[in-house]
């Protein structure tokens, strides 16, 4: 049986909004566990954020390479966060995904469930015809692995689980500016490089035609039935 999970685009949010909606869904789809339910709420949720810099817990500050106030003039943001890995950009143009799943349904153990995701988005750029693969020693989404001076990475993944619980998740680039990389060591590499989908085909892609692919994906791999929710009513049902 299918995972009944309500799918939400929140389109450009502040980064702060939407951790703060994550938290409040985390914790109630918790508390239900708590309470004896086996069957608990499931949510999907995609979104761009405006320019942000978000660093893991057991990341380290020294891969921002920006003090406040060159931030400021960039227009961005900078957040420390309770998820995983180090540090990484966000902004426009860029599919960011959260999903956040009662884990016990769909997966045995928390490496599963990160492989799950680099699956689908391995499998939305076979889409678009592009091979990629993971990387040994380092999660997310890379090309060209086999080559150490090519390799770069297409998505940072990073999450945060508790009673096999998720939040968190994937930051996939599309038509993403990346000259904000350059202002980080990018997940604490300092010898690889960053891409994105429109770089390696070449041209600019519908966000919205990418999101429709990676949502089939990710619904395909982790067993989702996906039921589409508007943002009121996600903030309606659970005020």
């Amino acid at each position: 049986m299918k995972l009944k999970t309500h799918f939400t685009d929140l389109g450009l949010i502040e980064y702060g909004t939407a951790w703060n909606l994550q938290e409040r869904l985390f914790n109630s789809i918790i508390a239900q566990k708590k309470s004896g339910l086996t069957e608990t709420d499931n949510y999907l949720l995609f979104c761009e954020h405006p320019h942000v810099y978000t660093l893991g817990k057991s990341g380290s500050e020294n891969n921002l390479l920006l003090d406040m106030i060159q931030l400021q003039a960039k227009d961005a943001s900078f957040f420390r966060t309770n998820r995983g890995g180090d540090i990484t950009y966000h902004g426009p143009g860029q599919i960011v995904g959260y999903p956040i799943l009662n884990l016990e349904a769909i997966v045995k153990g928390a490496r599963e469930y990160i492989e799950k995701m680099e699956e689908a988005i391995i499998l939305t750029l076979a889409h678009y015809g592009l091979a990629s693969e993971r990387l040994d020693g380092a999660t997310g989404v890379w090309l060209d692995t086999g080559n150490p001076e090519k390799t770069r990475k297409i998505c940072a993944i990073g999450v945060r689980t508790s009673h096999w619980v998720s939040m968190h998740g994937f930051a996939f680039n599309v038509n993403t500016n990346l000259q904000y990389f350059n202002y980080i060591n990018p997940c604490g590499f300092t010898d690889k490089s960053i891409t994105s989908l429109s770089k390696e085909l070449g041209r600019d892609i519908e966000t919205e035609e990418v999101k429709s692919v990676l949502a089939e994906k990710l619904a395909a791999v982790y067993g989702l039935d996906l039921i589409n929710l508007t943002f009121s009513e996600l903030n309606q049902n659970n005020l």
